[in-house]
């Protein structure tokens, strides 16, 4: 059966998964929630390390824990952001974290919302977002 996650819910998720960020140099404080297909949310945060290479975005980490789960397909993805102790601001996803949606996301469905609150979000398409993205289909 496929369960219905509303945006403001993805959202929420988002901001719980925020609070497990790992963020002693920046503290940016990132959250992101992954929804897939079938309607399970996958959370992720920031995962900062003294050798800043080593660090992982919250989007990825999202992705990698619902790819590594067998997870294929996905529609949404919240994301929450903001520095430690201060009100949350709409931050996009880098480069990198686009990369991995290309890998996995279909560019012109799926849903990108920057958020500082489950009330005020802004949508946006990966395709939007990474115009003349390149992923899979061009390697076909």
């Amino acid at each position: 059966m496929r369960q219905t996650v509303t945006d403001q819910e993805l959202i929420r998720e988002a901001m719980e998964a925020r609070k497990m960020a790992y963020t002693p140099y920046s503290h940016f404080q990132v959250g992101a929630a992954l929804l897939t297909a079938g309607g399970k949310v996958y959370r992720g945060c920031n995962i900062e390390n003294a050798g800043y290479t080593p660090s992982n975005c919250a989007e990825r980490t999202a992705f990698f824990k619902a790819v590594s789960q067998g997870e294929r397909e996905f529609t949404a993805i919240a994301i929450v952001a903001g520095k430690e102790g201060e009100e949350l601001i709409h931050t996009a996803p880098c480069g990198v974290c686009r990369q991995v949606m290309m890998e996995f996301c279909e560019p012109e469905t799926f849903r990108i919302l920057l958020a500082s609150s489950p009330e005020d979000y802004e949508e946006w398409t990966l395709e939007r977002m990474l115009p003349l993205g390149f992923g899979p289909k061009n390697l076909a």
